[in-house]
């Protein structure tokens, strides 16, 4: 199973703000929903808490959290670690699905690059206010296999890209 990442960032790297997204782009999210359908999604606590603990629809959802998580809809499960949290996401349809998507948020995805297979990276083309931000990782292990532009509009108030990058050089040891 592949492992893939997914986010969208401003120019500045920021992610968050005040626990939700801090720009209103209806496409891109459009973008996410369809790119990320029918596979399993791995997030973190807060990101799942962001979402209302709502898990996403027509995904298998798996929230790794050291704390026990309850909601009246029980369309995810809870893993301990990242490790395990790709098992469950293996283990999720049959057959294996081909991939699984990280969506988040910072400190699942520091842990997840190294096993990062492909990059699904919307560049929001703003400086925003943040305070939360995508981690620092190494570009020149992955080639850009897609990219897209699209210009700000009356339903997108920043312009932003959408680029696939796929690993072509495995990080070194200890490095993420």
């Amino acid at each position: 199973m592949k492992i893939a990442l997914i986010w969208a960032m401003a120019e500045n790297r920021t992610i968050g703000r005040d626990k939700t997204l801090p720009w209103r782009l209806p496409n891109e999210l459009k973008y996410f929903s369809e790119t990320t359908r029918g596979f399993p999604v791995v997030m973190g606590r807060r990101t799942f808490e962001s979402m209302h603990s709502k898990p996403l629809a027509d995904r298998h959802n798996v929230v790794v959290s050291s704390q026990d998580l309850a909601t009246k809809d029980h369309d995810f499960v809870v893993a301990r670690s990242l490790d395990e949290a790709f098992t469950l996401a293996k283990q999720s349809t049959e057959p294996s699905p081909e991939k699984c998507f990280v969506i988040g948020g910072r400190h699942i995805y520091v842990e997840a690059m190294r096993h990062a297979d492909l990059l699904y990276m919307t560049e929001v083309h703003a400086q925003i206010e943040g305070d939360v931000f995508f981690p620092k990782f190494d570009l020149t292990q992955f080639e850009k296999v897609s990219t897209a532009s699209y210009d700000a509009d009356e339903e997108h108030a920043y312009a932003y890209s959408t680029s696939v990058l796929r690993r072509i050089r495995k990080p070194t040891r200890g490095a993420s």
